[in-house]
């Protein structure tokens, strides 16, 4: 346990500010001009930076409320580690390598709550290749994770497993992008890196209420296997914030906007109220991760004198990210995610689905009638 106390190394990355900066070549498309882009940032997005810490980590009767008292717990020697850091990055670089999920959850809080508190410096530290994991879930292919039948897991249990597993590499999403990139505050300016700690604190406080709740219907994190896909998409990108963001909180969260709604009916249609409570709550405050991605990436985009829609486009055609439907147009539109960033590219593929569905109809219909009329000659 020693290593525990020890810090994390922080040597200089070795990125330059073009890396960072320039999405791979991309099609001409992407260099119009940005100085006319139609966005409106979400409402609530200056209020979610300006509110206070939010302590609320306990899931009780009537909500989200302040931890229960409790005894001493087991983070003595992580917590010291994280009171000895000298940076935000330096204690973000911590909490990735914390490898047991609720201690990760619990040092993400402490970690954001002693930056906004002290006003550390946002310094400059490596991320570990990968975040650490715990023992269990085992990480399988997408194709091997069983169907809901064949968890061991009741249905609700199911799909609160699934939303732990999403949560808990969200912490780490956030924090590798405050780390990875902290060597370029001054490009970036440190509203960036306050925007993400934040975004890891409220994905902490989100996994500590599943993980709660898991054990309230007599599981835990870890009962069933998971897939490793959202970290692999974080990998995409580690070269390059433009990207990142496209990926992460454009992509990735943006989906936790469509699937929220679907979740929810799900559980109450189960019967588990108290949990569609806790999904719905999560599925809301997401609206915040997508609002900052989207108000990151148009930033990003106007320094580099890129139009965002089509930057947007051709960093995931060329990270090979799919976007997929149904969309949640209203919680879309409402976190600031203008609809021809995406929508046009499905509706695309929809038509060539619809034009390959039509063609196959009318190739099926001559086969018919070839039949038909081969069957009435041999009669004959």
């Amino acid at each position: 346990m020693q290593c525990l106390r020890l810090r994390v190394p922080c040597p200089p990355l070795r990125l330059s500010y073009s890396s960072v900066l320039r999405p791979k070549p991309l099609s001409s498309s992407s260099s119009s001009s940005p100085s006319c882009i139609e966005y409106t940032p979400w409402s609530g997005l200056q209020p979610w930076r300006e509110s206070s810490l939010n302590h609320n980590r306990f899931w009780g009767p009537n909500g989200p409320q302040p931890l229960p008292k409790q005894p001493p717990s087991s983070l003595d020697l992580e917590t010291s580690a994280i009171g000895s850091a000298s940076s935000l990055a330096e204690m973000g670089a911590l909490v990735l390598s914390t490898s047991d999920p609720a201690s990760k959850s619990e040092l993400s809080h402490l970690a954001y709550c002693r930056w906004r508190s002290e006003n550390l410096p946002v310094g400059v530290c490596r991320p570990p290749d990968k975040p650490a994991r715990p023992a269990k879930p085992e990480l399988v292919s997408p194709k091997d994770i069983p169907p809901p039948k064949e968890s061991g897991l009741p249905l609700n249990a199911y799909m609160l497993h699934n939303l732990a597993h999403v949560e808990l590499n969200a912490i780490d999403l956030a924090w590798d992008t405050v780390v990875r990139f902290s060597p370029f505050l001054e490009t970036l300016g440190e509203g960036f890196f306050a925007d993400f700690a934040r975004v890891a604190d409220d994905e902490s406080r989100h996994f500590a209420w599943c993980s709660q709740r898991l054990l309230e219907l007599g599981f835990r994190y870890g009962d069933m296997p998971a897939h490793n896909l959202l970290w692999r998409e974080c990998e995409k990108s580690s070269d390059n914030v433009a990207a990142r963001l496209a990926v992460i909180p454009l992509v990735q969260e943006a989906r936790g906007l469509d699937a929220g709604p679907r979740l929810v009916q799900k559980l109450v249609g189960f019967g588990d109220n108290m949990t569609s409570k806790i999904v719905g709550r999560i599925a809301d405050e997401e609206t915040a991760h997508v609002a900052v991605g989207v108000d990151w990436f148009i930033s990003v985009c106007q320094n580099m004198n890129r139009a965002p829609c089509s930057t947007f486009k051709d960093i995931l055609r060329e990270y090979g990210v799919e976007l997929k439907g149904p969309f949640n147009y209203s919680a879309r539109d409402e976190a600031g995610i203008p609809r021809d960033w995406y929508a046009s590219s499905l509706t695309n593929k929809q038509d060539r689905k619809e034009q390959l569905s039509v063609v196959y109809d009318r190739l099926a219909h001559i086969i018919s009638m070839e039949s038909e009329n081969s069957g009435s000659s041999g009669a004959t």
